[in-house]
């Protein structure tokens, strides 16, 4: 079966490009009928936080994504440990006693040299005797990866064939000294361990991945996952998108009233061909395949994921929005506003609108001579047909027509020179509230213009 894993770090909120990386797993784990592994790369516990954990699961929970079975690694250092000891009995895992400053001197006369500045496995050809004597010097190894120094190709399913010579690649350190392990080697073990078939991710991975299929090899008989690597998102400028550098995520997103399935559609469509249109995850994931992703790096673009909100929003029903609509917002009143909106934030504003006050707008002399005729001639009932026959008779008594009749009257009965038809919001306000708003200008000294 197929089964794919969203390995997030709980050190900080998701944003849209690790978003996206979980919603493609989803997607491909779901039109495959495969599973999903949620699992939490938790051995950072010095950026950890419970917020940041209980963010991941809400933030995937709002997106829509399920996950099947759920890990994390804290919970198996014992196992890592066994791995570890079987490499070192393989040979395989060996210890090493270089600090940072004599790494750092290596690597410098490596590159003075013009020669690629690769771990020289100075450690390996230590004697028992000169490893005792390091630590009976107060000395604590850290453990490195013993290259098998082969070739290793495979087909990433996005960016086509990849090869890298192990030779060229230094032994990656898997334990510190402290005997904490790192992430190369506690992800393999959990791949192998919890039989992933497919490694969907960033492409910031594709250079760790010779090695981590030299690991694979080395810790377990089960088939190597078969990569697939996304071109990493880029902001507006082209700059990577990172949580470390504050880019959005979903939790700004999800305040600023953007709906889960504009978001979805826009993500599972970035950085493919095909147009992204507002649609169920069923249909998603219907409609899925990695063959549709391009090796260019997509840009984030803000403006075609609002215009995917607005469209979605326009055939929301009232059922969908009613809860996170202002107390007391009806039917009426949305059907009314949700043609105008970008935001279902914005419906806040539309609401005192109709529902409460605004702030009275200075209006030119030429404008008060409409309110003021809108006063003389306002209907005794606010219905559906009041508003055309209303603007009628104030054009009969003033001559004003087109923006010079209607904005006066816009501005002054809503405080906004734009918004949904003044028809359905005049029955929604009432008489009573309409002719206070008018009075109002009226009382104000005439604005400039």
């Amino acid at each position: 079966m197929v089964k794919l894993r969203f390995a997030p770090s709980p050190t900080g909120y998701l944003h849209v490009g690790n978003a996206r990386a979980a919603l493609v797993n989803f997607l491909f784990a779901r039109h495959e009928g495969g599973q999903l592994l949620l699992r939490l790369d938790d051995t950072d516990t010095e950026r950890g936080r419970p917020e940041f954990e209980q963010g991941i699961y809400d933030d995937l929970r709002w997106l829509g994504i399920e996950w099947d079975e759920q890990a994390r690694q804290s919970d198996r250092f014992a196992r890592y440990m066994e791995v570890a000891e079987s490499l070192k009995r393989a040979g395989r895992l060996y210890p090493c006693f270089e600090n940072e400053d004599e790494l750092a001197a290596k690597r410098a006369a490596l590159i003075k040299r013009k020669l690629p500045p690769v771990y020289d496995r100075a450690a390996l050809a230590m004697t028992a005797e000169q490893r005792a004597t390091a630590e009976a010097n107060g000395k604590t190894p850290y453990w490195r990866f013993k290259l098998s120094g082969e070739v290793v190709s495979w087909n990433d399913l996005v960016l086509g064939a990849r090869s890298i010579k192990l030779t060229t690649v230094s032994d990656p350190v898997l334990i510190r000294a402290d005997g904490t392990p790192l992430y190369t080697f506690t992800s393999v073990v959990d791949d192998a361990d919890m039989n992933i078939t497919h490694i969907v991710r960033g492409e910031d991975h594709v250079s760790n991945t010779a090695v981590q299929i030299d690991l694979f090899r080395a810790i377990s008989s089960n088939p190597v996952p078969r990569f697939a690597h996304l071109p990493l998102i880029s902001g507006g400028e082209g700059e990577k998108l990172s949580k470390r550098i504050g880019s959005i995520s979903l939790k700004s997103l999800r305040k600023d009233g953007i709906e889960p399935e504009a978001l979805t559609a826009y993500l599972a469509r970035l950085g493919t061909s095909k147009d992204a249109v507002p649609l169920p995850l069923a249909e998603l994931i219907a409609q899925f395949s990695l063959n549709d992703f391009s090796r260019s790096p997509p840009r984030f673009d803000a403006a075609q994921l609002l215009g995917l909100n607005r469209k979605l929003l326009h055939r929301l029903s009232y059922e969908a929005v009613q809860d996170r609509l202002p107390e007391g917002a009806t039917v009426a009143f949305w059907e009314a506003v949700r043609g105008n909106l970008d935001l279902l934030t914005e419906a806040r504003a539309w609401w005192a609108v109709v529902a409460g006050e605004i702030i009275t707008p200075k209006l030119s002399e030429d404008s008060l001579r409409v309110i003021a005729a809108a006063q003389e001639t306002i209907p005794p009932e606010m219905t559906p047909e009041s508003w055309k026959a209303w603007a009628s008779a104030i054009s009969t008594a003033t001559g004003a027509k087109g923006k010079a009749l209607y904005q006066p009257l816009r501005l002054a009965l809503t405080g906004e020179e734009h918004g949904p038809e003044m028809a359905p919001l005049l029955v929604l306000m009432g008489r009573e509230r309409a002719a206070r708003r008018l009075a109002a200008c009226v009382a104000a000294k005439a604005g400039p213009g």
